[in-house]
């Protein structure tokens, strides 16, 4: 029998944030595609368009009016999906839904909060990757300000910052955007990571994610075990050696760094830069606008105990696998028993690594 190949044989990885396993597939990427195909998105938008509800001066569908911003804007959602007054569910509450014998098999909790609305740029026809390091910096500090505002509120345990950018992520309007969930809980995906931080803290004496930033460090030293992409003296941007998405990559602060606001404005300044490298190299790949959702992973607000336990990073999840036009589905098996992916870690890397950090739009 041949030796084990990382890069041909069926193997499953370990993901410490989650606790959770990926199976890994590589020699699948070799079979035919005759599935679902996307629409390569245009990259043909105006600079201003006037029907755009996130556009300067345009009045939203609540008849509210933007401001006439040149930079950043933040505004609370006018659909937001939590409320910050509300009344609390009461066990009576409950029995309407879960029957007069509610018990832990019926549970149900209130949730009060705030969501906010970060348009990053006034350019309609841009996205984060065509802004420059200067623009995704009043980004980054337009995050520190709504995280640290709405942290001050005793209610909110945890602020999710994210992205979705294209329609294949359920992008609603392509002006560029994103969000902030404030809410009264921490929600499932951040829970589970503190836990695992907490008991990697507990059993080593160390922060899992400084341990990993360590690690890569030293792995990127040898082609076959390098997964970083771009580095800078703050921030390491790599694919993930438990990664689910074709070229899913994480942004990790290289120092042990809790949360948003805790950035100085030089590592504010490498964040941008960190994200713009990874978002221009993604938009390389397939010369396309490369959709993603992307979201923030940080200390919940200042009133929960774990905090010092977390470590600030970014996860990026795109979902294009072959060409502009064939995505990745997280379907059948799964959805059902694990996340699989058809090429490893470390082949991701080294395409998105051998790529241009000049935007293609840019070449002469």
């Amino acid at each position: 029998m041949s030796e084990f190949s990382f890069t041909d044989h069926s193997h499953r990885r370990f993901n410490p944030l989650t606790q959770s396993w990926v199976l890994c597939s590589p020699h699948r990427a070799k079979r035919p595609w005759l599935g679902q195909t996307e629409e390569s998105a245009t990259d043909e938008r105006p600079t201003f368009d006037p029907k755009c509800y996130l556009c300067p001066g345009n009045t939203r569908a609540t008849g509210t009016r933007n401001e006439q911003y040149t930079s950043t804007y933040v505004f609370t959602n006018d659909y937001a999906a939590v409320h910050e007054n509300q009344p609390m569910c009461t066990h009576e509450d409950i029995e309407q839904v879960a029957g007069s014998s509610a018990n832990d098999l019926f549970r149900v909790e209130s949730v009060c909060g705030t969501c906010k609305v970060v348009c990053f740029s006034p350019r309609h026809d841009l996205t984060l990757p065509e802004l420059c390091v200067r623009e995704i910096t009043k980004v980054v500090c337009a995050w520190q300000q709504v995280y640290t505002e709405l942290s001050a509120n005793p209610e909110i345990k945890y602020v999710q910052l994210f992205e979705n950018k294209g329609a294949a992520m359920g992008c609603s309007n392509p002006h560029p955007h994103g969000q902030a969930w404030a809410l009264s809980h921490v929600p499932s995906e951040p829970a589970q990571e503190i836990s695992s931080f907490r008991a990697y803290r507990q059993t080593h004496g160390e922060c899992l994610l400084c341990s990993y930033v360590a690690a890569e460090l030293v792995n990127s030293k040898t082609e076959s075990t390098n997964r970083i992409i771009v580095q800078n003296d703050s921030f390491m941007v790599v694919v993930p050696f438990w990664a689910v998405w074709p070229f899913e990559a994480m942004i990790v602060a290289k120092q042990h760094t809790q949360s948003i606001s805790d950035l100085s404005d030089a590592m504010a300044r490498d964040l941008a830069s960190a994200m713009r490298e990874l978002t221009i190299r993604y938009d390389n790949l397939f010369e396309c606008s490369f959709p993603y959702s992307m979201g923030l992973h940080q200390a919940p607000t200042a009133t929960y105990e774990d905090g010092v336990c977390c470590h600030l990073h970014l996860h990026f999840y795109p979902p294009l696998l072959r060409s502009a036009e064939v995505r990745k589905f997280l379907v059948g098996f799964e959805m059902m028993a694990e996340p699989q992916r058809d090429l490893t870690a470390e082949q991701a890397a080294a395409r998105l690594r051998a790529l241009s950090p000049v935007h293609y739009k840019s070449r002469v």
